[in-house]
């Protein structure tokens, strides 16, 4: 894959930056969402620099941050079928939008480090995470999350004793489990830059939003 003539030449440094930054915006936004909404441009633009992907990141986040919201919404025991049927036409729709972020973070990175890496030893197989930087980022975006509610659970008024002692417990699992993450992350990153391993997009090609290859939309669609 050829590095795009529009974007931004990153060094190790400079992409270690980046998803630093990330696990930092991620942390610092769940709290500000929950006083006030963000303001995305309605269209993504490509992320050529620094900024462009670090307000990619951002997005990917707020799908998760909408996600976690709405599948609460769903549990609810009172709610009735129109808003069961609602949750989970919202819950399909951001699924995808976030799966397609992770993906649009994972080619921007991929971008950013193929100039970086050591030529590929011929005769040599190729080792690859189980997993790709945009996925290991989206973990970090919902550990974010629980990090926030366990913790509004711990200091909730009125809580039980048991339970707040409970969620505290747990918050200080969810802390270390995320330092960890963004640990692997960098270096997971230093692991490609010394040739040990090579990145890679893992596309998810999800099929039930996409009447051509669901077959309760395409079989209802042709009436059968």
């Amino acid at each position: 894959m050829k590095q795009e003539s529009n974007m931004t030449p990153f060094s190790l440094d400079a992409i270690l930056a980046l998803l630093q930054r990330a696990f930092v915006d991620q942390e610092q936004s769940v709290p500000t969402w929950h006083r006030q909404e963000p303001a995305f441009a309605a269209e993504i633009p490509d992320a050529p620099d620094a900024e462009g992907f670090a307000d990619l990141a951002l997005r990917q986040h707020w799908a998760n941050f909408c996600l976690w919201h709405v599948e609460d919404r769903a549990r609810r025991k009172d709610a009735g079928p129109e808003l069961i049927a609602d949750c989970k036409y919202a819950i399909d729709k951001l699924n995808q939008e976030r799966n397609d972020l992770i993906e649009r973070l994972d080619r921007f990175l991929v971008l950013a480090l193929e100039p970086l890496l050591p030529p590929q030893v011929e005769g040599l197989r190729p080792r690859y995470n189980t997993e790709s930087l945009g996925v290991a980022l989206d973990r970090g975006s919902i550990l974010a999350l629980k990090i926030f509610h366990m913790r509004e659970q711990a200091e909730r008024q009125g809580a039980d004793a048991d339970l707040a002692a409970e969620c505290r417990r747990k918050l200080s699992v969810l802390e270390v489990q995320r330092a960890d993450l963004e640990q692997s992350i960098l270096d997971l990153v230093a692991e490609y830059a010394a040739g040990q391993k090579r990145p890679r997009i893992y596309y998810q090609f999800k099929m039930y939003n996409d009447p051509r290859l669901n077959p309760e939309l395409y079989s209802r669609k042709a009436g059968g």
